[in-house]
């Protein structure tokens, strides 16, 4: 997996992100316990990760996992603010 345009940080949160299992509570923790972030940092380097093709070049299946459910979350906020007509 090339890894030459990600830092270490960057790869270390795109394995954290592949292999998380349990819920989000205990991965709030475990974000501030491995790598020193409060969780919105955190998912503001992912977001901004998930852009670039280094990312993508990395891990594909995850970086377009992310992407997807990205994508399904910005729906479902755009729908509920909608007007009806």
């Amino acid at each position: 997996m090339p890894r030459a345009e990600l830092t270490d940080l960057e790869v270390a949160v795109l394995d954290f992100e592949r292999e998380w299992l349990q819920g989000p509570a205990a991965k709030e923790q475990a974000i501030r316990s491995q790598f020193g972030l409060s969780g919105a940092r955190y998912y503001q380097i992912l977001g901004r990760l998930i852009d670039t093709p280094a990312a993508l070049a990395y891990d594909p299946l995850l970086v377009r996992r992310l992407l997807r459910q990205r994508d399904e979350r910005r729906e479902a906020r755009a729908a509920r603010t909608r007007p009806i007509d």
